[in-house]
């Protein structure tokens, strides 16, 4: 088992400010998908307020109003659209875990995001407990996405992240043993030689380790920056 350490990844730009992000979302179409009007996005990032000194805030839409099938495909790297791995069809499906807890609202702020480099090479199974411990809770899938249509440069080649909050549930109850995250495609196999460098939604195995996946996290989620 790994020590547990503080989270704290590589130095990355700051994200944009709330309205500057809302504005990023109405060009790309997703008030459109989330069922929501442009100047209801507007409106969400005045009045959410300013986040605290040295705590951002990423603007994220809530999963039910716009899924991760529909908004991997509007990140752009190299001018090529990102997309979901073949054999994940029911990304769709994986929710929030039972210890994510998300705001009643179809807008929301995601505080404090990390991308968990020091975690590298960890497990999911290995990083959820730990992250905990720390009062971290782990990104969802869709709130990873939306950091990287907000900040591109959090995916980087050896860098990438887990998105463990999203999880899919079995019949039974029992956790599907794929845990999701996104990282960058090298092209080979069911990929295609065409999506090379472009942004992947993918999975990876619970109890596996990669060196170049951290985990992705947040301190909370609110509808209102910290004072």
């Amino acid at each position: 088992m790994h020590e547990t350490t503080s989270v704290t990844s590589t130095a990355l730009p700051a994200l944009p400010s709330l309205s500057a992000q809302a504005e990023r979302l109405v060009e790309l179409g997703v008030p459109e998908i989330a069922g929501l009007s442009a100047a209801e996005l507007r409106t969400f990032a005045a009045e959410a307020g300013t986040p605290g000194e040295g705590e951002p805030a990423l603007l994220a839409v809530h999963p039910d109003r716009a899924p991760a099938s529909a908004l991997a495909p509007l990140i752009r790297r190299d001018a090529k659209p990102g997309f979901v791995v073949t054999d994940m069809p029911d990304v769709d499906l994986f929710t929030p875990l039972d210890t994510v807890t998300l705001p009643d609202a179809p807008l929301y702020l995601v505080a404090g995001p990390d991308r968990g480099d020091e975690m590298a090479d960890w497990s999911p199974n290995e990083a959820l407990p730990a992250l905990a411990e720390q009062a971290r809770t782990p990104l969802l899938l869709t709130e990873g996405i939306h950091w990287v249509l907000q900040q591109p440069a959090v995916l980087e080649r050896n860098h990438c992240f887990m998105t463990i909050g999203s999880r899919l549930r079995k019949a039974n109850g029992t956790l599907d043993s794929r845990t999701p995250a996104i990282w960058i495609s090298n092209g080979t196999g069911r990929d295609g030689r065409e999506r090379r460098d472009a942004a992947k939604v993918g999975w990876c195995w619970a109890g596996n380790r990669h060196t170049w996946l951290g985990f992705a996290s947040a301190r909370d989620r609110r509808v209102r920056a910290a004072a």
